[in-house]
């Protein structure tokens, strides 16, 4: 049994809570809002995020930062990642030399164009950071229902363990030693679920869907071994694994606030719509910068931002799309 730290009572903090405490882990859960960790522990449930599924009542929620991280082996951080770099500030008064602390939000820095790790590294130097990603909605892992993820980390060691306390018989865990490609893979699919989405509000249908996934994919790729990860993390679990369920799932917030945005919402609208957040929004922005600072075509991200930021008709982009300058699939393909 492991003394675990879980920061952030979201529906995923708290879907990772459920699965470690049935783990046999000890968990204590912190969240920022009195008002939440009093609902939490008087009601055992998080009806608003995890509507019908029973919190065990030997998970403490707290918002006692110093509290939920003393004496823990392993620390979760599990806010939205527009809080991450808020979080770790918070968090760096607490944290001990070494400290293991695994990310499990998907997203990228505006401005910085950091990921989430690196985030974490700046804030809160001397930790051992690391990442768990990939197709796992919270709905369906705090009900048990058969998941599969990555976690990657800086060594073998860190990685092994954490799969150790993460894996079950319901969530299987494989290692990586590439972290960048997964927060990569993680963040980037949600920029294409968005235009998933947005497709589904238009009434497109499976062809359109398919054609988005198998070429965001090839997007998200290229810009991700520009940048130095490896090809088969963007075609796993964190790559192609987590775009295909972030495009087809009634869970994914990114596809739910693309639907509202082709039913002719605004960004804003979709938004407060979903009531929780939209992570490819943020992410957004980033990866046309990081395009850019690597000169990586990525015509769906482009689209994206200029129907999210520039009040870009979204059937026009569509439009846009299927007319672009011909090509072959594959560029370096040879004709014999």
């Amino acid at each position: 049994m492991a003394k675990i730290g879980v920061i952030g009572a979201g529906s995923w903090g708290t879907a990772l809570s459920i699965l470690l405490h049935n783990n046999g882990h000890q968990v204590t859960v912190w969240s920022i809002s009195q008002e939440e960790v009093d609902m939490l522990n008087t009601t055992r449930r998080h009806e608003s995020k995890l509507p019908g599924v029973e919190i065990p009542e030997k998970i403490c929620f707290t918002t006692d930062l110093e509290k939920t991280m003393d004496d823990k082996e392993a620390l979760v951080l599990a806010v939205p990642s527009p809080y991450i770099r808020s979080t770790s500030r918070m968090m760096k008064e607490f944290v001990k030399e070494g400290q293991v602390v695994v990310n499990v939000s998907k997203g990228i820095e505006e401005g910085t164009f950091y990921t989430m790790t690196d985030i974490m590294e700046e804030e809160m130097p001397g930790i051992d950071a690391a990442v768990l990603s990939g197709p796992s909605h919270a709905e369906e892992v705090s009900r048990s229902l058969p998941t599969t993820c990555v976690v990657g980390a800086h060594s073998r060691q860190t990685a092994e363990y954490l799969q150790n306390i993460f894996i079950s018989d319901v969530f299987r865990v494989y290692t990586s030693p590439d972290m960048l490609g997964i927060e990569l893979g993680g963040s980037l699919k949600n920029v294409i679920a968005l235009a998933a989405g947005t497709a589904d509000g238009l009434g497109y249908g499976d062809n359109t869907k398919a054609a988005l996934i198998t070429r965001g994919i090839a997007e998200i790729s290229r810009l991700g071994i520009a940048m130095g990860g490896k090809p088969e993390t963007f075609f796993g679990l964190t790559g192609i694994g987590d775009l295909i369920v972030t495009c087809a799932s009634v869970h994914s917030r990114n596809r739910k606030a693309g639907y509202l945005i082709g039913k002719g919402y605004t960004m804003e609208e979709a938004m407060k719509e979903v009531q929780m957040v939209v992570e490819g929004v943020y992410s957004a922005k980033a990866a046309m910068g990081l395009a850019k600072k690597y000169q990586i075509e990525m015509p769906i991200v482009e689209q994206v931002n200029q129907v999210l930021f520039e009040g870009k008709k979204a059937d026009v982009a569509v439009k846009e799309l299927m007319l672009r300058t011909r090509k072959s699939e594959a560029e370096d393909s040879v004709w014999a």
